[in-house]
Formats: C-alpha cells, sequence, structure tokens
C-alpha cells in the first residue's frame, strides 16, 4: 500500500533522490544540470527525467514538474506516486512514458516560480525575434505591484490602486494585466524574459532527444495556485481553432476549460512552456494540457507572488520578514496536510488515464 503523501517533499532536496530513486526499477535516468544557479544551500541544481517504454515507442505520455519552480512540491509528487503506483508497468502496447522532474530547478530549490533570470517559464516560449505582446495594464501597475517598501502602508496603497482599476476593467480584467505576461519590468512578475532561459533550451533538447521517434505525444503539465482547494482543472492553453484542441477536447471531454474560451480559472497567456512540443516535434500530434490545482484564493495567492518578487529584488531574506514571506508563498502553492495531496494525486491518476486512452484511441 502507497502511502499517497510520503511521495511529496518538503524541498527540492527531498525530491530529487526521492524522484530518482522511485524511477531507478526500470527507467532510464538522464540529469541535466543547470551551470546557471546554485540552491540555498549551495547545492548544484538538475533537471531529471526518466524513460520507461520502448526506445521507439510510437505514442508517448509525458509528465512535466515544476514549470513554476515552487508548484513542483506538487507535481514531483504526482510523478512519484505514478511511479510507485506502477504505472511503468501498465503502460499499455507500444506506448512509453517520459518524466520531467524539475524543469525550473532554480525555482523548486528556492520556493520561487521563476527561474533563475527571474523569468516566468511559462511566459519564455514566444519568438524572442519579433516584437513582445504588449500588456498596457501591467505598465500602469507596475510601481504597485513592486512597490520601494513590504509592510502595511504600502499595501494599504497597493489595494487602493488595484481596486480602482478593478473597478474600471473588472476582476479577471486585473488578474489578467499582473499576470498575463510583460516583457518590460525584468524585476516585476510574470516576466517572460527577453532570451529564451536555461530551462527553455533543455527542454527543447530533451523533446527532440527522447521524443523523436513518437508520433503521438499526449502532456501533462502540472501546476498550482487557481481554483477550488485540491481541484485539478485541465486546461487547453492552444488557440480553439487548433487541431489539437479539438484532441483535447475528445480526450478530456466537458473536463477540460480553455483561457480563450473564457471557461478557465487562468487568464490568456503567451508563450507557454508546452509551445515548444509541436514545435521541436513537427511529424507528431501533440496534445497537451496543464492540471491547475487550486490552493487559496486568486487575491491571496497573487500577494504571496508579488511579496516574494519583492524579497528577491529588494528584501532580505535572512530578514524575519524574508521567513515569513518564503513561508508564504510555499503555503499557497503547496498547501499542508494530507487531504490537498490525496487530492491531487485523485485527478493525477483519472487524468493520465484519460491521456493513455486518447494516446491508443
Amino acid at each position: 500500500m502507497v502511502l499517497i503523501s510520503a511521495c511529496f517533499s518538503e524541498s527540492y532536496a527531498e525530491a530529487r533522490p526521492k524522484f530518482c530513486a522511485a524511477a531507478e526499477a526500470g527507467g532510464a535516468l538522464r540529469s541535466w544540470f543547470n551551470p546557471r544557479a546554485r540552491g540555498p544551500g549551495g547545492e548544484l541544481l538538475y533537471l531529471d527525467t526518466a524513460r520507461f517504454g520502448p526506445a521507439d515507442a510510437p505514442h508517448m505520455l509525458v509528465l512535466i514538474a515544476g514549470t513554476h519552480g515552487v508548484e513542483g512540491h506538487c507535481g514531483s509528487g504526482a510523478e512519484i506516486a505514478w511511479l510507485k503506483n506502477g504505472g511503468p508497468a501498465r503502460l499499455p502496447k507500444n506506448t512509453g512514458a517520459l518524466l520531467i522532474h524539475a524543469i525550473n530547478p532554480y525555482g523548486f530549490a528556492w520556493s520561487r516560480r521563476v527561474t533563475e533570470d527571474n523569468v516566468d517559464l511559462n511566459r519564455n516560449f514566444v519568438d524572442h525575434d519579433k516584437a513582445y505582446p504588449k500588456n498596457a495594464g501591467y505598465e500602469a501597475l507596475a510601481a504597485s505591484i513592486l512597490p520601494p517598501e513590504w509592510n502595511e502602508a504600502s499595501l494599504a496603497e497597493t489595494s487602493r490602486v488595484f481596486d480602482a482599476y478593478s473597478q474600471t476593467h473588472g476582476a479577471y480584467g486585473l488578474q489578467g494585466a499582473i499576470s498575463a505576461g510583460q516583457y518590460t519590468h525584468p524585476d516585476g512578475v510574470f516576466f517572460g524574459g527577453n532570451a529564451p532561459t536555461w530551462s527553455n533550451r533543455t527542454i527543447r533538447a530533451i523533446a527532440r532527444r527522447e521524443l523523436s521517434a513518437a508520433r503521438r505525444v499526449g502532456i501533462i503539465d502540472f501546476h498550482t495556485g487557481l481554483g477550488p482547494f485540491g481541484h485539478g482543472e485541465l486546461i487547453c492553453a492552444v488557440a480553439p481553432d487548433a487541431k489539437s484542441f479539438a484532441r483535447s477536447r475528445a480526450w478530456y471531454g466537458d473536463e477540460m476549460t480553455s483561457p480563450e474560451s473564457g471557461t478557465s480559472t487562468s487568464a490568456v497567456v503567451v508563450g507557454v512552456m508546452t509551445d515548444c512540443f509541436p514545435q521541436e516535434l513537427p511529424d507528431a500530434e501533440v496534445t497537451s494540457i496543464a492540471i491547475e490545482y487550486g490552493t487559496y484564493t486568486v487575491p491571496e495567492v497573487l500577494t504571496a507572488v508579488r511579496a516574494d518578487n519583492w524579497l528577491h529584488q529588494r528584501g532580505d531574506l535572512a530578514s524575519p520578514l524574508g521567513k515569513q514571506i518564503k513561508a508564504e508563498i510555499k503555503e499557497r502553492f503547496f498547501p499542508s496536510g494530507d487531504k490537498w495531496r490525496d487530492m491531487v494525486w485523485a485527478r493525477a491518476a483519472q487524468t493520465i488515464g484519460w491521456a493513455l486512452a486518447g494516446l491508443n484511441a
């Protein structure tokens, strides 16, 4: 009997050896060293992959943990639970699996959503040779999003500014202005970067190396922070007129939501990480979704993100306030207690089953 809560880890340093040990039985492990960063204890940081099934499997299931680093607690736990519950042994014929652990190891290790470049990886997969998308709402709010100080007075003023913006543009408009992505403030939140990050370049290399023989690829990217507590929303981030959107609908039915169709808790974003797979695998049918597990309210989650950004830009990590902020962001994206973790695995197991059925339909 697998104790699900034991599959989850309280830190990257705990999660990595736990994942590698679980994957060693029958899996082909590879490690990709990030030379650009270290962990909070000076530890080396790695993106690890584990591959199962035939080397030339035409159908490939891909599970991804840690696109937004601190959310890696969730994805890591789900991947390890799948391994410990005999997932590889139950793969259908002609089907393999690729588990990608800590795609953003810096963010996982430091309890941050962003990479070592302060880049939101799920906004970084745009064409950096073209003009970046505009976000006038963010530019209007930037000074309030990252205030000079983090105290009651600054938070009250930020709240006043946000309320005024929401009165004009609505709560969803405010959420989009802050979180849809921006390319003008490198010290801000949801910054998409001005070049491909290490994680961007590495995941592309992994896709080419591990998935080039596949003809059908089903991707599940694990996220947390939006929606009702413990519920896993299945978000399809491609345009509704895309062929892969129709495939996602066939695989997941009414469980699937779409930001562009207005049925998702997520704002419409550009440059999402899963965009790279059809680009790197032009001969394959790629069907991707994100599982977004609810934790706390949107204002609480966004405040935690802003606080963490302020801390790393202007604060002192060793101070009492710094320690409080780090504890807050971890809790907002990885709630304590077994109930949430059990809910994560139940939804993950269900969704993986649907993906495998879709791959083999």
